[in-house]
């Protein structure tokens, strides 16, 4: 199988069938080699295929209406963006024993930011917050619903769960996270017009070569809502220093800004939480953006 299993409901996805798929669907690439890409990815598999392409699956049922999401939206949305996404070249079906749509795009040379750490990491968090300042600017007509659009505290009885229970083990201090959490409770909610947003601007979504930020990818979250959740990088990537460089070239104002630490709480002690034993790579982020809210929120 590809991987260990992180979700009760994910199906058996493996290279011989990623072959047959485009073996039968795709047959002018069916001779090429198809090899697994490691990720830490939870709602995606990935295969290499030759060296110019990438086959990306969805693992599970709640992740299958993102095929058509961003075979749909992410060519509008390109020629927007300063900094690389994913170009879709096909559209797969179910098929070979497999129930979902799935896609084919070309290959990003990189290496994701769970793997390359940057060494730029000024210039990244300038280039981020561009990217974030441009997709706000792209015209909404018929977009979808992003599913981080909304408030952060629609979550508000998980996130006390996860609180409770990485506090009783000891993970976090339960005291500071709740303190933390209900303070961006507290923040004035968004009510301007929807805006575009990526959604998932997590560490393994985010691709650097030569330790510079290069491309962004998995828009499987894309869609229109609050713009908050996509400051979320700044606590689970950056640092205190390079932080206000993100959010000058963001250009988000005070109450976006605190909502976004609320939406890197809720991610890191959910993420910690659910992941910890089965995408550990995860939880160390779910942990990091955890930690960087609540000391952030108690030094403003």
């Amino acid at each position: 199988m590809s991987s260990v299993k992180m979700h009760a409901d994910e199906v058996d996805i493996d290279g011989p069938l990623v072959g047959r798929l485009v073996a039968a669907q795709f047959p002018q690439w069916a001779d090429l080699e198809v090899r697994r890409v490691r990720s830490a990815g939870t709602d995606h598999t990935m295969y290499r295929l030759g060296q110019d392409m990438t086959v990306r699956l969805p693992r599970m049922p709640g992740a299958a209406d993102q095929v058509d999401l961003e075979q749909r939206w992410l060519p509008r949305l390109a020629p927007h963006l300063p900094l690389a996404v994913p170009v879709p070249l096909g559209q797969g079906v179910p098929g070979e024993g497999y129930p979902f749509a799935w896609s084919v795009y070309r290959w990003l040379d990189g290496a994701n930011l769970f793997d390359e750490p940057l060494t730029e990491l000024h210039d990244a968090a300038a280039g981020l917050g561009r990217f974030v300042a441009a997709l706000r600017r792209i015209d909404t007509a018929g977009a979808p619903r992003s599913f981080r659009g909304g408030p952060a505290g629609t979550a508000d009885a998980g996130v006390r769960a996860a609180i409770r229970d990485l506090g009783a083990d000891g993970t976090l201090d339960a005291g500071a996270a709740t303190a933390a959490w209900e303070a961006a409770l507290r923040v004035p909610q968004w009510d301007g017009a929807p805006v575009w947003l990526h959604g998932d601007l997590l560490p393994g979504n985010l691709l650097a070569r030569q330790g510079r930020l290069s491309a962004v990818i998995d828009f499987g979250g894309v869609g229109v809502g609050d713009p908050a959740c996509d400051t979320m990088a700044a606590w689970t990537l950056l640092s205190a220093d390079t932080r206000e460089v993100f959010r000058e070239a963001s250009g988000v104002d005070d109450a976006t800004w605190a909502r976004g630490r609320g939406w890197a709480l809720r991610f890191g002690v959910t993420a910690e939480h659910y992941y910890r034993v089965t995408n550990p790579v995860l939880a160390r982020v779910g942990h990091r953006a955890a930690a960087e809210a609540i000391a952030d929120h108690h030094a403003a």
